[in-house]
């Protein structure tokens, strides 16, 4: 029942990140958004997010785990309650903003649980395995959900429905999971509002960049803003005595080859998401249902590649894993690039989404538990928020910079389309066009169609990036293995 109760906040605080994007579409129309601008609606959860999950992690070293887990989930409520009656964008993106405060609260402290909780060995892998299909499948399941509220009801229960879920997890968790012990320490804030500020800044100098350029003074400004702020949080984690990024976690290569490769693979799976969403509702004509169903198998085959994981780690190690997982997913997306107005959903979709799925199974499980192995227990909150960090840091960076590519792909395919519709349109859609800049279909087919095209290949860089990382950067010992057993091999993983 206790890892009932944590992978059930899990689910949720992943699902949110995806049960989102099948609404983009009636967001964008019901509250003005443009395309590279909605990225923003997950972008502003994912940042906040990612930027303060290692004080969230911290805090619940320093002042209890159950304590902070609750707190963390009600204001995760609380976020999705405001957010449901937001009427305006600022509104919108404010209350995403404030749901990954409370996700950043609510997770690495559900993870840190975990480790806490069951002994290292078999099992602690089968709590991490349940963990990490959760947090992978979530994905597509919150695609599935959101399709139904969208289509049942409206957008805004795709946000209202964490209200009860939320509400019974803080019931639950008073009964089934018991306190941990809590460490003296001090929150390093400055860290925590560097980190976020110059994550913010980066992904903002990428996103408008796809709108205005290069060369536009704010994309520049945003840039040289981002690494200065960046530059200055790493001289406040080096000079602090309990930094929010322990550095010296980096110094095992293990760790930090984990950590970069969470960084590529969150990228390339908040891409996939986003951009096939839109693919299949607005190329293929789904609607929100039939484009939640259309992600189903997603989960199915992600849940096979963790339990292949979990079964067969003691005996090979991670490294397989990882390196296989990785290619499996590279090739996946590889093959999405294919697509183009004349795809079909079981021709050009279906198959490349299962390769790339059952590869992300096997790496997610494997990730988890290298980054945690042999991490003290003071500093488990720390370890599990970097993780976690790195992966949604890594997504809303990436997602950023796949839209960036996105943009310029199909402004340039635009350049094309624009005068062919010219010469056939009618003096209606002229003036809709002078109106509005958008062109109908075909013609607005084939844009998104190079764009989504051109994000993928990007996509699929990242991860043979992180199959490079895996297969040179990680080393399994003999000893490791036997730790994975539940024997005691000496060493860190």
């Amino acid at each position: 029942m206790a890892l009932f109760v944590i992978a059930s906040c899990q689910l949720m605080v992943v699902l949110d990140i995806t049960i989102v994007n099948i609404a983009l579409p009636h967001i964008q129309s019901s509250l003005d958004f443009s395309t590279t601008s909605l990225s923003w609606v997950v972008n502003a959860y994912t940042l906040t997010f990612g930027g303060l999950l290692l004080l969230g992690g911290r805090a619940g070293d320093i002042l209890g785990r159950r304590r902070v887990f609750i707190f963390g989930v009600l204001l995760f409520v609380l976020a999705s309650l405001l957010g449901g009656f937001a009427q305006n964008s600022g509104q919108l993106l404010g209350a995403r903003a404030l749901q990954g405060v409370g996700g950043a609260i609510a997770s690495p402290t559900s993870l840190a649980l975990i480790s806490t909780t069951f002994r290292e060995g078999p099992e602690r892998n089968r709590a991490f395995g349940v963990f990490a299909a959760v947090s992978a499948g979530g994905g597509a399941i919150g695609l599935l959900a959101g399709g139904m509220l969208v289509e049942w009801l409206n957008w805004r229960w795709v946000l209202f429905v964490n209200v009860p879920i939320g509400l019974l997890i803080v019931l639950a968790t008073p009964r089934y999971i018991r306190e941990s012990e809590r460490h003296p320490g001090r929150f390093d804030i400055a860290g925590a509002l560097t980190s976020t500020a110059g994550m913010v800044l980066l992904v903002y100098g990428f996103i408008r960049a796809a709108q205005d350029g290069w060369r536009d003074p704010l994309t520049v400004a945003s840039f040289v803003g981002a690494v200065v702020v960046l530059a200055a949080f790493i001289l406040i984690e080096r000079r602090s005595r309990q930094p929010i990024t322990p550095l010296h976690m980096f110094a095992d290569r293990n760790r930090a080859g984990t950590y970069g490769i969470m960084l590529c693979l969150a990228a390339a799976i908040f891409g996939m998401f986003f951009f096939l969403t839109l693919f299949v509702q607005n190329v293929l004509g789904f609607s929100p249902l039939a484009a939640g169903l259309a992600f189903l198998p997603v989960s199915a085959v992600i849940a096979v590649g963790a339990g292949l994981a979990s079964r067969f780690l003691p005996v090979y190690g991670p490294k397989p894993f990882m390196v296989v997982g990785a290619i499996l997913a590279a090739a996946g997306l590889a093959w999405l690039t294919l697509t183009d107005v004349h795809s079909t959903y079981a021709g050009s979709v279906l198959g490349p989404m299962l390769v790339f799925s059952l590869g992300m199974g096997m790496e997610f499980v494997s990730l988890t538990l290298m980054a945690l192995s042999n991490v003290a227990t003071p500093e488990t909150g720390a370890a599990s928020g970097l993780l976690n960090a790195t992966q949604q840091v890594g997504g809303s960076l990436g997602l950023s910079i796949l839209v960036t590519m996105y943009g310029t792909a199909s402004t340039n395919e635009a350049e094309k389309q624009i005068p062919d519709f010219l010469r056939q349109a009618t003096p209606s859609e002229r003036l809709r066009f002078e109106q509005t800049g958008q062109v109908p279909k075909p013609w607005s087919d084939e844009i998104l169609t190079a764009g989504v095209s051109a994000a993928f290949i990007m996509a699929a860089i990242f991860t043979a990036v992180a199959a490079l990382i895996a297969l040179v950067v990680i080393q399994v010992r003999p000893s490791d293995l036997e730790r994975l057993k539940g024997g005691t091999g000496p060493g860190p993983m």
